[in-house]
């Protein structure tokens, strides 16, 4: 992993040297290419380091967490993992294919769920998978027979002729999550997919989630809810400053801790920090 900020920074047109020269870590896991690659990623805004040179090979047909605390980077990471935010330096490989040499091949094999989701807010749930499949070049016909079973599974049938306006918070992530797997993709991203979603929408989109990676496909999700992401995934990397703390197996990456959220907060840092220790007027019950 790249620990010095570049001394020059380019918008990329496909691969990009690791800024500080340093050589970037090429074990895949084995028996193939990884889902995903990413060699000496950077993004700064202003003097600010979002991400400080990531090297990660994720492996393929796993339910994977990116997870860290709130600015950690996991939404900037992701957002150029998936060909939304030119990075200032370095790779991405989704498959095997460059993100910024290959975007059409790329993009047919991702689904993505953004965090902040911007949907077309004056069509249906169901014109809106109607349009997006047809944006992808399925066939009618097969695009309205996927959208049915979607609007089924993800519990949307009732409102498939609601306007997506009128939509509720764990509504318009489900339908966000119906377009995103619309074209059966091979890896799917989703940015803190259960925020803000109430506990039968969220497990709703578990189940399909779960279903989805049985299959041999990919799921790779942020978040910064331990308790979750123990409970889903059988691979993690934990993001903060900008950079990679540690990433593998479930397991390996817990080690000896009692849960994933122990062994998190030694890997941040946050292990021991006093809680409250300048608050000795918070209490009592009353204004004084």
């Amino acid at each position: 992993m790249a620990n010095e900020e570049p001394e020059h920074i380019d918008q990329p047109t496909g691969a990009v040297a690791p800024p500080d020269g340093s050589s970037v870590r090429a074990d895949g896991p084995p028996g193939g290419v990884p889902a995903v690659r990413v060699r000496g990623l950077w993004k700064k805004y202003g003097e600010q380091v979002a991400v400080a040179g990531i090297d990660l090979a994720l492996p393929a047909g796993r339910f994977i967490g990116l997870v860290g605390p709130n600015g950690a980077g996991k939404t900037t990471t992701l957002s150029m993992v998936t060909g939304l935010l030119r990075p200032d330096a370095g790779q991405v490989e989704i498959g095997g294919h460059d993100v910024w040499h290959d975007p059409v091949a790329v993009k047919s094999r991702i689904g993505v769920l953004p965090e902040g989701l911007r949907l077309f807010e004056r069509l249906s749930g169901r014109e809106l998978l109607a349009y997006i499949g047809r944006l992808r070049g399925l066939p009618g016909a097969e695009v309205d027979k996927r959208a049915d079973q979607l609007l089924e599974v993800l519990d949307l049938s009732g409102a498939q002729n609601k306007l997506v306006v009128d939509y509720s918070t764990g509504m318009r992530k489900k339908i966000g999550l119906a377009a995103a797997l619309l074209h059966n993709p091979e890896i799917l991203f989703l940015d803190e997919p259960f925020e803000g979603v109430d506990p039968v929408s969220a497990q709703t989109i578990r189940g399909v989630l779960e279903r989805y990676t049985s299959s041999g496909a990919t799921v790779v999700f942020s978040s910064h809810v331990m308790e979750l992401v123990e409970s889903l995934c059988d691979w993690v990397a934990v993001m903060a400053g900008g950079r990679i703390r540690a990433d593998g197996p479930l397991a390996e990456v817990r080690g000896d801790a009692p849960s994933l959220q122990d062994a998190f907060l030694e890997l941040v840092g946050a292990n021991g920090r006093a809680a409250g220790q300048n608050l000795d007027w918070l209490g009592g019950g009353g204004a004084r």
